[in-house]
């Protein structure tokens, strides 16, 4: 059992969400639905938790009500290998959201997502500011991340614009 799992709030989703994401990643299955019993406070019989595991996490998922939605505050980040994978995650988990800037999106359920590839964690990290500045300044014009484009800005092969 993992320590700390991160706990999902949806109004009345959790199941229909759980289930799209453990489509999405390989390794990931529904680990147990709990449902509402006659105490409540949603009817009874309504999935209350989901227990499900993403690409060998371990999450949970309540439909807990109204009151709260997900902001950007809070995202899962996927780390990719390749451009294959970015751009298969970026299709499968935007279908039906909302592309943001920089690798970010929302799926259908105002989940945030940062979809990003390896490589540019290792691009920004160089003790060069000027390879790592190039890369900032090519992601930040950026919506899905393009690693060879970042690349080539890394390598200085493309001069890096403006971000305003």
């Amino acid at each position: 059992m993992q320590k700390i799992v991160t706990s999902l709030w949806f109004d009345d989703q959790a199941e229909k969400a759980a289930n799209y994401y453990v489509s999405i990643f390989p390794n990931s299955r529904i680990q147990n639905v709990t449902r509402y019993g006659s105490a409540g406070p949603r009817p009874e019989g309504m999935v209350m938790t989901v227990d499900f595991r993403l690409a060998g996490q371990e999450f949970n998922a309540i439909n807990g009500g109204p009151e709260f939605t997900f902001t950007e505050a809070t995202s899962l980040l996927v780390n990719c290998q390749t451009q294959e994978e970015v751009d298969d995650l970026w299709d499968k988990l935007g279908k039906g959201g909302e592309p943001g800037p920089c690798g970010w999106l929302k799926d259908r359920y105002g989940l945030s997502w940062q979809i990003v590839p390896v490589a540019l964690n290792e691009m920004i990290a160089d003790p060069d500011p000027e390879k790592s500045q190039r890369v900032m300044a090519a992601m930040l014009q950026m919506g899905k991340l393009d690693e060879a484009a970042l690349r080539d800005a890394y390598e200085g092969r493309v001069p890096a614009r403006s971000a305003s």
